[in-house]
């Protein structure tokens, strides 16, 4: 009898350890994939939760969104393996690789381009016509934690200190209508901003070099066959595609899709953003 009970007891234990094996199986432990929060929460949710779902279905794999307060809270968030996926923006992702070893995977496509330029832009009618003509004159830029925006000024032959004074007035557009108005001696957009206002009251004075544009990364240590199947995941949306296209235009309507990206392609922001480094 206690020979009996001993088998159905060993009997019970392969089942419990072969059904936890299962379930392990069926729930694969999920992806967590990081965002700072760039308009209210339940706005980036909106946004990035048709890309994670169609990212789950992909990778046959759960794909949860986390979103971040602030830029350095994103930032902190991969580099330490907090979340698997992290949506970051040009200076974010070099901050994240010297911090974490995040590895690039793709980078955005903006109507046919996955590069961008940064345009410092005057009045038609302003005196100003050369770089160095903006010393002692007034400038709006953007967002204050959009570091590339100085970095380009600077690069361009122009110290902040230089100017007669800044502002941070947010999105481009705000840009536009404080230079339009007279607010501002110049300001400066992004190339197609700048496209929209040529001609109708704004002059280009200077244009930045192609920069890479903001992209997707994941954390150091991150499974390779998954970093590969995620990589071929966001390759594969295709905007003619209809239910791919809600997907792409869902995270930002002026968005066609990714493409394929290296850390080389990021040199260009190393070297515009090295005056601004903090040393030791």
């Amino acid at each position: 009898m206690k020979r009996l009970l001993s088998i159905l007891l060993l009997l019970l234990s392969s089942f419990g350890i072969a059904a936890a094996g299962e379930s392990a199986t069926a729930r694969p432990r999920a992806l967590i994939f990081g965002s700072v929060a760039m308009d209210i929460p339940a706005i980036m949710h909106r946004r990035l939760t048709p890309l994670t779902r169609y990212l789950s279905a992909h990778l046959g794999m759960p794909v949860e969104l986390r979103l971040s307060p602030n830029m350095p809270a994103a930032i902190d968030a991969v580099a330490s393996g907090q979340v698997d996926i992290a949506y970051l923006t040009p200076v974010a992702y070099l901050r994240a690789h010297e911090k974490g070893k995040v590895r690039l995977l793709v980078k955005t496509v903006t109507r046919g381009k996955d590069s961008f330029r940064l345009m410092i832009v005057v009045r038609e009618d302003s005196p100003i016509r050369q770089v160095r003509d903006l010393v002692d004159r007034s400038f709006a830029f953007g967002d204050r934690a959009a570091l590339l925006q100085r970095a380009v000024v600077v690069g361009a032959g122009v110290r902040l200190d230089e100017l007669s004074g800044f502002r941070f007035l947010g999105h481009y557009d705000n840009i536009a209508r404080a230079v339009l108005n007279g607010d501002f001696d110049a300001g400066i957009l992004k190339d197609t901003m700048a496209y929209q206002w040529q001609g109708r009251g704004l002059r280009i004075l200077y244009q930045s070099p192609d920069l890479p544009p903001y992209n997707i990364a994941v954390r150091h240590g991150l499974d390779p066959a998954i970093v590969q199947r995620l990589r071929e995941a966001f390759l594969a949306l295709d905007p003619r595609d209809p239910a791919h296209r809600a997907v792409i235009k869902a995270l930002d309507p002026k968005y066609d899709g990714f493409a394929p990206a290296t850390d080389a392609d990021y040199d260009v922001v190393r070297r515009l953003t090295a005056p601004f480094r903090k040393t030791p």
